[in-house]
Order: C-alpha cells, then sequence, then structure tokens
C-alpha cells in the first residue's frame, strides 16, 4: 500500500476486513481490530469463520463478488465475535481490482446508526419544546396563582363542607403550580461551565446520593475502567443527569433490584458537532437496571418532551437529560427489554492541557 492509501486504510470509521481465496483473514483496519477485540497479528491467517459469526450464508456472497467482480450488500444480519454479543450490522462485499479472488467486506453497524439517529432528534426535540415551556409557565402561573388567592378567602366565611371544596382548589392548584414549576426548570437549563472532571468522582457521588434516598431499596453495584481520561463537562449537569437515571432505574424496580453504573472506552464514536465538524465521544457511561423495561410503544421516543411511561409523570426527566448531554457534545441512548434497560451517555475526552 502506498502511504496515502494506508492513511485511507487506517482512517476508515467502521470495521474493513481484507480476506484471501479462501476465506482466511489477510488485513484488518484498526476500526475492524476494536470491534474483533483482537489484534492485526492474532487475526493474520485465520479463516473469518473462526472469528467472526454471521446470522446468514455469507459463503454464497462471497463466491458471488468474486466470480461477478462486483459489489453486494447485505442488510440486517446479526454479526458477533467470541467476545461480544451480536450487533446489527449492514455488510458490504467487494472485491479487489488488484487481487480478484481476495474480497473487502465492510461492516456498518446499524444499532449504532439508530441510536445516532435517535440522539440528534432527541436533541432538536427537547430544543423546540423550551420556547414552549417558558411560555406555558409564565402564562398559567399568574392565574392560578389567583385562583388560589380567591379560594383561601373564599374558605374564610364558607361552611365546613364548602371548605373542602376549596382546600380542594388550593390542593389541586399548588399541585399544578409544582408541575410549571419543573416546566421551567426544563427551560432554564443554563449552557454547561465545562471543565475537565473525573467521571468516576461524579459517578460516586450520584451513587452515595442514590443509596441514602430514593434507591435505598436497590443493590447498586460499579464496573469502572479505571484507565478512563477526564472528560470535558460540568460536573453538576452531569450529576444532575445520573441522578435522574438512577431515579428512574430505582423507580423501575420499586420491589428492589440492582442498578449497576459501568464505564468503558470504546474509540471511534463521533457525533457532529455545532460547527458542522465531528467531534470523538469516546468516554462511555451505562446505567443498567433490572427492571420491566420501557413500554414498547414509546421506546422510540423516551427522549422526546411530555413522553412518558409512568402514571404521573410529565415526560420532561429524559428530554431534559438529552438536552444536557448534547449541550455537552455528547448523546445518549437506551437500550431496553424486560429485565434489562441500558441507558448509555457519550462524552468527550478532556483537552490535552485540561487538568481535573
Amino acid at each position: 500500500m502506498t502511504q496515502w492509501t494506508n492513511a485511507l486504510w487506517a482512517s476508515l470509521p467502521i470495521p474493513a476486513l481484507i480476506l484471501d481465496a479462501e476465506d482466511r483473514i489477510r488485513d484488518v483496519n484498526p476500526a475492524a481490530e476494536t470491534f474483533l477485540n483482537a489484534s492485526m497479528k492474532s487475526l493474520d491467517g485465520h479463516p473469518v469463520w473462526d472469528k467472526i459469526f454471521v446470522d446468514a450464508p455469507l459463503e454464497d456472497s462471497f463466491a458471488r463478488v468474486r466470480s461477478a467482480q462486483a459489489p453486494l450488500f447485505v442488510n440486517a444480519v446479526d454479526v458477533g465475535t467470541g467476545s461480544r454479543k451480536p450487533v446489527a450490522c449492514d455488510v458490504q462485499i467487494a472485491g479487489l481490482a488488484d487481487k480478484p479472488d481476495h474480497v473487502l467486506v465492510l461492516l456498518e453497524n446499524r444499532e449504532l446508526v439508530g441510536r445516532m439517529d435517535r440522539a440528534m432528534s432527541s436533541k432538536s426535540a427537547a430544543k423546540s419544546a423550551i420556547g414552549m415551556a417558558e411560555m406555558l409557565a409564565h402564562e398559567i402561573k399568574n392565574p392560578l396563582a389567583g385562583i388560589t388567592g380567591a379560594a383561601q378567602l373564599i374558605s374564610m366565611n364558607a361552611s365546613a363542607e364548602d371548605r373542602e371544596l376549596t382546600d380542594l382548589i388550593v390542593e389541586e392548584t399548588r399541585r399544578v403550580l409544582k408541575l410549571l414549576e419543573q416546566v421551567e426548570d426544563f427551560g432554564n437549563v443554563r449552557p454547561p461551565d465545562r471543565r475537565a472532571v473525573n467521571i468516576h468522582d461524579v459517578l460516586d457521588r450520584a451513587r452515595k446520593s442514590a443509596a441514602l434516598g430514593f434507591a435505598a431499596h436497590m443493590v447498586i453495584e460499579d464496573d469502572y475502567d479505571p484507565s478512563l481520561p477526564a472528560t470535558w463537562a460540568d460536573p453538576d449537569q452531569i450529576l444532575q443527569v445520573i441522578l435522574n437515571l438512577l431515579k428512574n432505574a430505582a423507580e423501575a424496580g420499586s420491589e428492589g433490584g440492582t442498578i449497576r453504573l459501568r464505564t468503558f472506552y470504546e474509540l471511534g464514536l463521533k457525533v457532529r458537532r455545532r460547527d458542522g465538524s465531528g467531534g470523538s465521544v469516546p468516554l462511555q457511561i451505562e446505567v443498567i437496571d433490572d427492571g420491566p423495561g420501557i413500554p414498547p410503544d414509546i421506546a422510540g421516543d423516551v427522549f422526546e418532551p411530555f413522553v412518558s411511561g409512568r402514571e404521573n409523570g410529565t415526560g420532561l426527566g429524559l428530554a431534559l437529560i438529552a438536552k444536557i448531554v448534547a449541550d455537552h457534545e455528547g448523546w445518549i441512548s437506551v437500550d431496553s427489554v424486560p429485565g434489562h434497560t441500558v441507558f448509555r451517555i457519550s462524552l468527550p475526552t478532556a483537552p490535552k492541557d485540561a487538568t481535573p
């Protein structure tokens, strides 16, 4: 390979493999090494089916590409390895011009693309709802205060039976006012005061607070990668995000259960910044619970404003979380089945000259 070819091969953002005529691995790019959790040296010369498990008969596809010398696309197949669970991928297969019996295989993670699309949609929806939230809170709070005052005046000269009704009016208006305060909180998130932050310090603060309060009935475990570098974040806002996710997990496990906080590093994840450039978000935080899961009818919209799976929920908590994460140039996603719900937050690393 030439210098430019080597650079392009190393820069490919999706896993790529080159197979010889016997479907043995002859080269992989760095993204494929990460996907397979193995080095090029340990993969070279091994049959591809010893390293990758695909829920589709790709041997025939390889033969067709070699014979026709035309690319082939196989959509939505499960691809797994010995060290990771299968993920849905689009597989692209093409022949090599200088070696017709070799094939190039590209693996594009559909789940990652889908989560990114949902994250960007949630970011836009959360921001568009802020103006409406502020307007509603302002327009409704003033007349509610008048209703509360009038009911209290009436109760001063009312009979005991009528006083029950005026007390009900006061109680219900106060409940609505409390809801409007939550709406105002949703609309008044300040820009993050970002600095280098040890994410494990934030997670430990959140865990201790939850264990002494709303999650006292749960077991909270941690699975941290101690080698993680600092992230570039507002520690108070990220603490708010983690506490909200822990609270949701605790409410899902109302009769007890386990919450696991996990951190790890995943190279290659990028989001688009406001200026159009790509930003790496390799620091991963997961909040995992073993509750009943998210109702299927709202699973794709949980980060949208006013969508809630709880009977008395406002639907603003996760929308606010999505906005905070987006303001940190990160993204958030969720995967949920009964007994296993995972909220994942991806954040950027701090600049090299910043220290926690």
